[in-house]
């Protein structure tokens, strides 16, 4: 059976439809990003690419292909003895590399002449992202948003949480790019995905949002952490009706020392992110924070980050780039409980907000 050859213009509202996509790509172009649920299945890993790519140029394109094809033809029989050999003749995979070329087609052609029917994303990943590139400012023009606006500490994210339990649309920017937005927002362990990674994750949660129903999602700036924001979801942010998270300067300290308690645990690291602020607060602020928190007083250094560098200006900035922002429905969170929240949530949900 011979391999379907799909457009990516008809493949990306489909994609769900296939019982497995499949990336022949190596695993580091696969690591920088690759379609929604795709399963990487190199047809040369990251080694032998290299490998093959050097007897190209230094030997001849010929012996290249010759080698090249052994362990192309190797490493498929490994996909297919690890992947294949309990799959019904019914299943029917999407398969792509970099373009639509030789790794897809060759896995493709295997798996065709076992008897699967099995479709090839013409243009490979290029073609994908190309498309979806396109079709991410119509993802984000049929959706209403509200956005929760808040200073830091305030809880925004703990509310984002419980409106997701509690069965409202949320985009999670911060989730999505594995950081939490300021300049001590960086997740230990956690590295930021890839721009075009990025870029992806957030089509993907998009395109499963349902119109007649607000997407909740956090007022950030162009960046999260490294990663810009998508020029088209900003500006429907800043034009989208706002939603104002208020919660006392005794609970914000308290929210962040739970939430940021990794900062605690290794004050030198902590000292190190607070070299960032130098150029901001000037030396000797900075060094008397760090002096703080190596005593043991962390929390009189958030209170201070608060005050002086969080918290001037947060209102009359975000005034400035939401035009929602003045007419905000402020909510008032009793105390920094998952539970406040959760009562929050359901009433916005309740209300239609």
């Amino acid at each position: 059976m011979s391999a379907h050859a799909l457009g990516a213009a008809d493949a990306l509202p489909r994609l769900d439809a296939f019982d497995a996509i499949i990336d022949a790509r190596s695993e580091g172009e696969f690591a920088e990003d690759h379609l929604p649920g795709a399963l990487n299945w190199p047809s040369l890993n990251d080694e032998q690419r290299i490998r093959v790519g050097t007897l190209y140029k230094q030997v001849s394109p010929f012996e290249a292909q010759k080698s090249g094809a052994a362990l192309v033809a190797r490493n498929i029989a490994n996909h297919i003895e690890r992947e294949v050999l309990d799959k019904p003749k019914s299943w029917q995979p999407l398969i792509y590399c970099w373009r639509g070329g030789k790794r897809s087609n060759a896995l493709a052609m295997v798996l065709g002449q076992i008897g699967f029917r099995v479709h090839v994303l013409e243009g490979g990943y290029k073609a994908f992202r190309s498309t979806m590139l396109q079709d991410l400012p119509k993802q984000v023009a049929r959706l209403r948003f509200r956005v929760v606006c808040g200073p830091t500490g305030s809880g925004k994210t703990r509310l984002l949480r419980a409106l997701d339990t509690s069965g409202a649309q949320v985009l999670d920017l911060e989730g999505l790019a594995s950081h939490r937005s300021s300049v001590l927002g960086m997740i230990p362990g956690q590295p930021q995905p890839t721009q075009k990674r990025f870029e992806t994750l957030l089509w993907d949660a998009l395109r499963r949002f349902e119109p007649s129903r607000p997407v909740f999602i956090e007022a950030e700036s162009k960046k999260v952490g490294n990663l810009a924001v998508p020029q088209s979801l900003m500006g429907a942010m800043r034009e989208s009706p706002c939603l104002l998270m208020r919660l006392s300067d005794d609970e914000r300290v308290r929210l962040l020392l739970e939430d940021y308690a990794f900062y605690a645990r290794d004050i030198e690291f902590f000292c190190h992110r607070l070299d960032a602020l130098t150029m901001l607060r000037s030396k000797s602020v900075v060094e008397g924070w760090k002096s703080q928190a190596r005593t043991g007083r962390i929390e009189a250094v958030v209170r201070d980050l608060l005050r002086l560098h969080y918290d001037p200006g947060y209102a009359e900035s975000t005034r400035r780039h939401f035009s929602g922002f003045a007419d905000a429905q402020v909510l008032e969170a009793p105390n920094r409980s998952m539970k406040a929240f959760q009562e929050l949530a359901f009433m916005l949900r309740d209300c239609g907000a």
